[in-house]
């Protein structure tokens, strides 16, 4: 905690923006980085530092949520910050080989600001009906905020009385310290944007927000207070008339991530270093098919808070689900531009969509065509999107299981679920199958090999097939089926299982043969016998055998009913 107590009306509370020393998110994981699960991404701090008073002082960093962001700016607070002198954080850490460390570590005044923290702390003294002079607002709270604990700090208060400063504002109050004690801040905000997500309707707020932010990073004197400034979010910084609100901030972000996004999220080599732990449980295949997959210039990032979880509970499922940005998935999946269903759907199954961000405004209000609904979803996490040879045109995708399974959970519960083409395709292949109907199993299976979403593979061997067989039962097999592949069974391995989940349905073995035939594809199941693991199961036995000819660039399937 600071030294000085802070009155807000009749709210006390310790300092929480000036030099806070409360027990954050980065110095808990790294207070017991030998007993849990501890990334090291301290050598981030060389960068900044390196920035330290340089024209590229001011950075925002925005990512999607549960990516590190939090964790980052609670390691930058814990470096810089006098509040944490002496207290041994970085012992150990990657940081601590660097030429610099000791030069700045712990020897500035930080401000940091949660806007969370300050919001939830604005409805408080709203609903107290308290009454301080010029404060009407979360954006006037957060100013008043600053400056009560700057003139309460015992270092601070002499200097700024002498100025006399009683009405003035955060600049003001900031340059008489900078003036009259030689020295600078360093400015630390978490979730930059709330104004944007949580007051989307409010742009009388907004302006006065961005207002108030570029009196501080845009003028001479602002500058002339900060030794750094280091901004994070979900959204990029807003823009308006196509230019960015903030255009002094060097932006790093889901469309420009510069060369940076190996320290928001997991690299390949850190998971593979995770597996390694006697105390993990889950595989390494596992953990990158359900929580890898963001391309960010070129580097695969693994989701951070996914894969913990995973880890810690040895068991990889979508940990994504049930985030309040669902609702906004939702909203914009229902406004349905240019067919964006359908869009999401392919997705689902595997396509890719291209679209531009020139035109998107950074926020969650101006969306005006699929182009804006693209981009905001690939801000809030739920698509990944990869470069082009153009800056503005990006290619989204679905990146990973936890992502799709999430998806599929909120679009089946939309009422344009069951009317979908694809999810109609889907079922009348399952009954097809189980209706032991292999010329119109075929005839289905060419359609979805000839749909962009399978088009994008190779599909020279039995893994597209494969692929392409699962791509057409996905969405009818969501409740009542697991699917297993290259699963254990007789005297091999069966290429695609859909095992039941209640009795009712019957057990479906397939096995494939690229330029074979199906009578050979039947014939391996019985000679290898894979249904044998599930005779004592399941009295109702479906196995499948399904070809792709590369001569007749067709598809040909057998059905039969095991006695």
């Amino acid at each position: 905690m600071t030294a000085d107590d802070v009155e807000f009306g009749e709210i006390k509370v310790m300092g929480i923006i000036l030099n806070p020393t409360i027990e954050n998110s980065f110095v808990s994981l790294a207070n017991r980085k030998d007993r849990y699960l501890f990334v090291d991404k301290s050598d981030f701090i060389e960068i900044t530092n390196k920035r330290l008073n340089e024209d590229d002082r001011f950075m925002a960093v925005t990512r999607p949520r549960r990516f590190g962001k939090t964790v980052t700016a609670h390691m930058l607070l814990a470096y810089y910050s006098r509040g944490y002198a002496d207290k041994k954080i970085f012992d150990g850490l990657h940081i601590a080989d660097k030429s610099d460390y000791v030069e700045h570590l712990n020897k500035y005044d930080v401000i940091y600001i949660d806007m969370n923290t300050i919001d939830g702390l604005f409805d408080g003294y709203s609903s107290q009906k308290q009454s301080v002079e010029n404060v009407n607002d979360l954006v006037d709270y957060f100013e008043y905020s600053v400056i009560k604990e700057l003139k309460s700090s015992s270092k601070f208060s002499g200097c700024l009385e002498n100025h006399q400063t009683g009405n003035t504002g955060l600049l003001e109050t900031l340059l008489a310290i900078t003036q009259d004690l030689n020295t600078k801040f360093i400015f630390i905000m978490d979730e930059w944007d709330l104004v944007y997500r949580e007051y989307r309707d409010d742009e009388i707020l907004q302006k006065k927000f961005i207002r108030l932010l570029k009196n501080l990073f845009k003028s001479d004197g602002g500058k002339a207070c900060f030794a750094l400034a280091y901004l994070t979010g979900i959204l990029p910084i807003k823009k308006y008339n196509s230019q960015s609100a903030l255009n002094g901030f060097d932006e790093y972000n889901m469309f420009s991530p510069g060369d940076y996004a190996p320290y928001f999220g997991f690299t390949e080599d850190e998971v593979a270093n995770i597996v390694k732990s006697p105390n993990c449980k889950v595989s390494h295949q596992n953990l990158k098919e359900w929580y890898e997959g963001y391309k960010i210039k070129g580097t695969d990032i693994y989701n951070p808070n996914s894969v913990c979880k995973a880890v810690s509970r040895n068991e990889c499922i979508s940990y994504w689900s049930g985030t309040s940005s669902n609702e906004e998935f939702v909203r914009l999946i229902n406004t349905d531009f240019q067919g964006i269903r359908e869009d999401i759907i392919s997705l689902i199954e595997g396509d890719e969509v291209t679209f531009s961000c020139a035109n998107f405004q950074n926020d969650m209000v101006n969306i005006k065509d699929k182009n804006d609904v693209f981009s905001l979803l690939v801000c809030l996490g739920y698509l990944g999107c990869s470069e082009t040879k153009n800056q503005y045109r990006k290619t989204a995708y679905v990146p990973n299981a936890e992502i799709k399974a999430a998806l599929m959970d909120i679009v089946r519960e939309q009422n344009w679920y069951g009317r979908m083409e694809n999810i109609k395709r889907s079922e009348n292949l399952l009954n097809a199958i189980k209706e032991l109907d292999g010329a119109t199993v075929s005839a289905i299976i060419q359609e979805i090999h000839n749909s962009s979403a399978v088009a994008l593979l190779d599909y020279n061997d039995e893994e597209s097939l494969t692929y392409c067989v699962m791509t057409g039962l996905l969405w009818a097999t969501l409740d009542d089926y697991s699917c297993h592949r290259e699963d254990q069974a007789g005297k091999g391995r069966a290429d695609l299982v859909y095992e039941p989940i209640t009795g009712r349905q019957p057990l479906i073995l397939i096995e494939f043969k690229y330029d074979g035939s199906a009578e050979e594809a039947i014939s391996q199941i019985k000679s290898q016998e894979y249904f044998k693991r599930y005779t004592g199961q399941y009295r109702n036995i479906i196995i499948a055998g399904i070809n792709y000819s590369t001569k007749t660039k067709e598809h040909r399937c057998l059905i039969e009913k095991l006695d």
